[in-house]
């Protein structure tokens, strides 16, 4: 496989993103990794686009590799991007990705901004990786990069992308869904539905067509079968001792019926901009467990009944509770545009992520909303007690930054070095040779990474 990565750090091969597409070249030694320096090479390119046409048009898998600048990608890459849609080079049909640096700070503005640009050039866009720019030099962060790059080969052999957001169109898969399962793969998934609405044959089809192409058992529960007793109360009686102070027996259902599943699927028809009255009523009772990441790692998916496209604040809530939940989103699938492709991928993704135990790093939609409860929890720790249990059991304070004061006293070493013009200039690029001292490490010891598909996923591969 030809990888082209297109590299927007004005540091050129000093840039720390582009230290994690090193290490994935040393993990994959079957792919071929070819960069283009945009970022240092911008002003080469714009007078002559003919050798990044030709690249472009070799490639089978387009990388977008940056930090995020002040919410999108560096200018450098935009410029990029906009001569890639002056030039047209024949783009259309390949796959893309991207992978991103930052602190989390709006790099999903930034993303997004990619997947459109993607899906105007005719693109087969595949879900990113927004990494910390200090992860690569982590165990767990090395991991996931790999994870991330062993999805996009994943998705590119089933022929599976993103839809398009705005028209919510899929690409044909190039890999079958089997009809039915001859034995359900172990492990359940709960599908968490409300079919209380006056018409629900349209829901009610698309839960059965999930049923019947999801490798696993699917157990459905239906909302408006429970007892509810009533609304949350904000008394925050379950912060305090973890229980609720309704006795209609909710604690016991979300934990023994829908938390103990591999994996959540949430089924609702658009009512009012929103997944409807009764989800509202089931978010707000397991309160506690909006800021407390109970099933993380628990991949999920939707299936939405009514026009998506035209509601964007409640798409931005269906990533926002994956992302503060620290789920992998596997898909949302809608009744718009080939429902029935959309529902069969979304299948595929969600057993691929049990398989694998897939779970990609948050971005700013799971960064920020955590950290937010973090400092709220800490601080009022003396009545919410359990929660602060569960915080300080999960290791969620250690990230505080007062913590790390040897980190802390670098700053201000490597601040009165740059600030001093007679260091900076016996220095000369060493500052740049430093930045990325702390990845190098993870290079040298990096090895191939097992590149096969476990056999239970490549029975679906025929086409």
């Amino acid at each position: 496989m030809n990888v082209l990565v297109l590299n927007g750090s004005p540091a050129g091969k000093y840039s720390v993103t582009l230290q994690t597409v090193l290490y994935l070249e040393k993990c994959f030694p079957s792919c071929t990794f070819e960069v283009l320096h945009v970022g240092q090479r911008i002003r080469s390119m714009e007078k002559d686009f003919a050798p990044c046409a030709e690249a472009l048009e070799q490639a089978d898998l387009i990388l977008f590799c940056y930090p995020v600048y002040t919410f999108l990608v560096p200018a450098q890459l935009h410029r990029f991007i906009e001569l890639m849609k002056e030039h047209r080079p024949d783009v259309a049909g390949k796959f893309a990705t991207q992978l991103s640096t930052s602190k989390h700070f709006y790099d999903t503005t930034a993303h997004r901004f990619i997947q459109d640009n993607c899906a105007d050039l005719g693109l087969r866009y595949i879900r990113g990786l927004s990494a910390d720019m200090e992860d690569l030099a982590t165990e767990k962060g090395q991991q996931q990069a790999v994870d991330f790059f062993r999805f996009v080969r994943w998705s590119m052999e089933h022929g599976l992308a993103e839809p398009d957001p705005d028209v919510a169109a899929f690409f044909p898969m190039s890999a079958s869904v089997p009809e039915e399962a001859a034995e359900p793969k172990p492990g359940e998934i709960a599908l968490v539905t409300d079919l209380s609405g006056e018409h629900p044959e349209n829901l009610q089809a698309m839960i059965d067509r999930f049923v019947k192409r999801c490798p696993r058992t699917v157990k459905v529960i239906d909302l408006a079968e429970f007892p509810f007793a009533g609304g949350c109360l904000g008394c925050f009686r379950c912060a305090a001792d973890g229980k609720c102070v309704y006795k209609d027996g909710f604690d016991s259902f979300l934990r023994e019926q829908i938390q103990s599943a591999q994996a959540i699927v949430y089924a609702f028809t658009i009512r009012d901009h929103s997944m409807g009255y009764r989800f509202k009523l089931y978010d707000d009772r397991q309160f506690c467990n909006g800021h407390r990441t109970v099933t993380h790692g628990s991949p999920v998916g939707y299936l939405v009944d009514g026009d998506l496209t035209a509601e964007t604040n409640l798409r931005l809530l269906l990533e926002a509770r994956a992302q503060v939940g620290g789920n992998f989103l596997a898909g949302i699938a809608t009744d718009e545009t080939d429902p029935d492709g959309a529902i069969d991928q979304m299948a595929l993704t969600l057993d691929y992520a049990v398989e694998n135990a897939y779970c990609p790093p948050a971005d700013f939609l799971g960064v920020g909303g955590m950290k937010i409860f973090r400092d709220l929890i800490y601080q009022m720790r003396g009545m919410m007690k359990a929660d602060h249990r569960f915080y300080k059991a999960n290791g969620l304070y250690d990230d505080y930054p007062q913590k790390h004061k040897l980190k802390t006293a670098a700053m201000y070493l490597i601040g009165s070095m740059m600030t001093n013009e007679k260091i900076r200039k016996k220095a000369g690029n060493k500052i740049n040779e430093g930045m990325v001292m702390p990845y190098q490490a993870a290079l040298k010891k990096a090895v191939p990474a097992e590149e096969t598909v476990p056999a239970e996923q490549t029975e679906t591969a025929t086409p």
